[in-house]
Parts: C-alpha cells; structure tokens; sequence
C-alpha cells in the first residue's frame, strides 16, 4: 500500500489512530465504482482500488452513533447476512443491547404481524446495504430508517444514511463496530468521552 496512503489527509478527527485504521484497511474499497459512493471515495490506488475518505467514515461514525443512542436499543436491529459481519454484529449488540439478525433474512420479519418472527424495529444498522438489500428494503417499505456500512461498489438506494468503510474485511469490520459501539455508549454516556470500551477490539474480529 505504499506508506500512509491518505498523507495528505488531516488526522486529527480520526476516531483512532491513522495506523491503526490503515492497519485494518478500514479505508480500501473495491475495484468499482458506483456514482453514488462518488464524494465518499478519496483517489483511486495504481492497482485500480478505490480508496475511501477516512475522515468521511469518522464523520458518519459519529453522526450513526448520535442517531442510534437516541432509541431504545433494544429496538435497533443490527444485521449481516455476511459470514464476517456476524461476530461484530453479535459484540456489538452484546455490549449494547441492540437485536442481531443473523444470517438469512426471512421475508415477511419487518412486514408480516401473522410471521412468527415479525419484529418492528426503530432503526436498523446494515452491514452491507448490498448484500443486506432485502433487509434494507423491507425497512425502507415499514418507513423505518436505515444506516449502511458501504463501500465503494454500494448503491444507496433505501438508505438513510451511510458509513463509509470496507464492509468485506474482517479486521475492518472489527473495527467499525468497534467504534460505533464505544461513540454509542459515549453518546448514552455510559462511557466518558476519553475512555475507550473495555473489551479489546480482537474480541470484535471473526475466526478464521
């Protein structure tokens, strides 16, 4: 990746230290391009990756975090049908008490009162607005307000609002979740601004 990739992009307002985001790749999107992701997506690398604002991401981290710790947690669905989303889903509504959704998504859960499952969410937080659609779009028809981890190959259709970050690594997603879950309790102030979540950021990570 040659060095510090974003050099030229101030630091101060980064969540965590610029190495450790770069460490974790928090900032590499895809080789595509979709015009909606266009004003998230800092310079394109040699190799053809897109690569994403930081402090972009920092930003929607913070506003997320506002928006969610607002409801009642128990009522904010927190989703991934992607194998490496599932572990920093299910930490990240341990530590805060929000619903996992793991897995294939039933149709009918958001929509349906006679489904078994049915559920009436305040908010959902999605992994991956593309891989996620069907959760996405369900919401969106229930009129309940979606905020998506994107990367550059995601379109925003249905959603609220976006975080963008690499929503396919697991050590990105680690993080992600990591910090949404720390700038929730801060915003709930069961954490104090300068104090970090207890629980390491490993614990955050899928296994291989």
């Amino acid at each position: 990746m040659g060095g510090t990739e974003i050099d030229d992009q101030a630091s101060e307002d980064l969540l965590l230290p610029q190495e450790v985001l770069l460490s974790a790749g928090v900032h590499i999107g895809t080789r595509v391009k979709m015009r909606d992701m266009e004003p998230y997506i800092y310079k394109v690398r040699p190799d053809g990756l897109f690569v994403l604002d930081m402090e972009k991401m920092n930003e929607r981290i913070k506003v997320a975090a506002a928006f969610i710790a607002r409801f009642d947690l128990s009522k904010v669905v927190v989703a991934s049908s992607k194998r490496y989303g599932r572990t920093p889903v299910s930490k990240f509504c341990e530590l805060t008490g929000a619903m996992p959704l793991l897995g294939r998504f039933t149709s009918g859960t958001f929509t349906n009162p006679s489904y078994s499952g049915y559920f009436e969410p305040v908010a959902v937080l999605v992994t991956d607005a593309l891989a996620d659609d069907q959760i996405v779009e369900e919401a969106a028809a229930v009129g309940v307000p979606v905020i998506a981890l994107c990367s550059t190959d995601n379109t925003l259709s249905n959603v609220d609002l976006i975080i963008p970050v690499n929503n396919k690594g697991r050590r990105s997603l680690a993080v992600a979740y990591w910090l949404l879950c720390r700038e929730v309790k801060r915003e709930r102030n069961e954490l104090p601004p300068d104090v970090d979540l207890p629980v390491p950021i490993d614990e955050f990570e899928t296994s291989l």
